[in-house]
């Protein structure tokens, strides 16, 4: 026991093709946690509901979405993926757990708030306000002991502790309480700036070929005081910048010195960047070309993901269930 893994539930809601800021802010480091811990990854298919109740998407999506992570480095043998639509468990234990919280509780969650200022909703759904308690069944279903997530998130998962905590005393203790693990390079900005997301068209995608995310880059926002190749720039407000640091560490120390002094101009500095964000992606590109070839075999990838982790959840909602006396 001493030996064992400890286990990490992370998931996504189904967007389709992966860009950039899904690659920085997650599958990153999903792949790099893999050989640390015991991972289960979830289409969040039920979440996707919570603010657009349109279906016709989802399975598509969820396709897509898939061969992006696998292309990227994740190892569905290691790791199950899985959807929870699929998965009955989430929801019988999303209703349990729906008991133990209140509605003022959830009010108050910060990622909420941001959610609808950001999306500019007059009024939520009883699902959208409930989701942080469909989350913390998704981890505890699963029994996941460590969460990596952006500081944006850390309020769901406090809230994942509270149920469990809740659970625990109330019944019997079944579940962990799950510890956050912040990602390093949680959040990286789009193209203009802001958060980075396809409806706003901010993005570049792992599927991008090279010569897309050059005129993707053109476009990219720069100091406003920096109009000219001679100017002097000022990195440190540059998105441009901000890439070079993720993606061209090696060179950033020059880039920053060639810019300040105006020897490096925009559009050379963004071809730089560009090349660079290239060298990175092209080989997850070239393997999601082969894996698109055959996107049924990505469907028996996520059925036998799925098999896999209903024998989790079945034998974790047996243990719910004795511990609540009804079963």
């Amino acid at each position: 026991m001493g030996n064992r893994r400890k286990r990490i539930l992370s998931g996504m809601r189904p967007t389709g093709k992966m860009h950039l800021g899904n690659y920085v802010g997650a599958l990153e480091n999903w792949v790099k946690l893999q050989g640390e811990y015991e991972n289960f990854h979830l289409i969040a298919d039920y979440h996707a509901l919570t603010t657009n109740p349109d279906t016709s998407y989802i399975f598509e999506n969820t396709i897509d979405m898939v061969i992006d992570w696998i292309a990227v480095g994740i190892d569905p043998e290691k790791s199950p993926i899985f959807r929870q639509s699929q998965i009955k468990e989430h929801t019988e234990l999303f209703l349990i757990f729906s008991m133990l919280i209140t509605t003022a509780r959830l009010e108050r969650n910060p990622t909420l708030k941001e959610q609808i200022r950001d999306l500019k909703l007059e009024t939520i759904t009883y699902g959208h306000l409930g989701y942080p308690v469909l989350q913390a069944a998704d981890i505890l279903l699963y029994k996941g002991e460590v969460v990596p997530v952006g500081e944006d998130q850390a309020p769901h998962v406090e809230i994942t502790r509270e149920i469990a905590r809740k659970f625990n005393t109330t019944y019997d203790k079944v579940f962990p309480l799950p510890e956050v693990k912040l990602t390093d390079f949680a959040r990286l900005p789009g193209l203009d700036g802001q958060k980075m997301s396809k409806s706003v068209g901010n993005t570049i995608l792992i599927a991008d070929e090279y010569n897309k995310i050059k005129e993707k880059m053109k476009k990219a926002f720069t100091d406003p005081q920096k109009l000219r190749k001679g100017d002097p720039g000022r990195p440190d407000t540059c998105l441009v910048y901000t890439y070079h640091t993720k993606f061209n560490p090696d060179e950033t120390e020059q880039i920053y010195r060639d810019c300040t002094s105006g020897k490096l101009g925009c559009v050379d500095c963004k071809m730089k960047c560009s090349k660079a964000i290239n060298s990175v992606i092209s080989p997850f590109r070239e393997k999601r070309k082969e894996l698109e070839k055959d996107r049924g075999k990505i469907l028996d990838i996520i059925i036998d993901g799925e098999k896999r982790a209903r024998e989790v959840a079945e034998e974790t909602m047996s243990e719910v269930r004795k511990a609540m006396l009804l079963g």
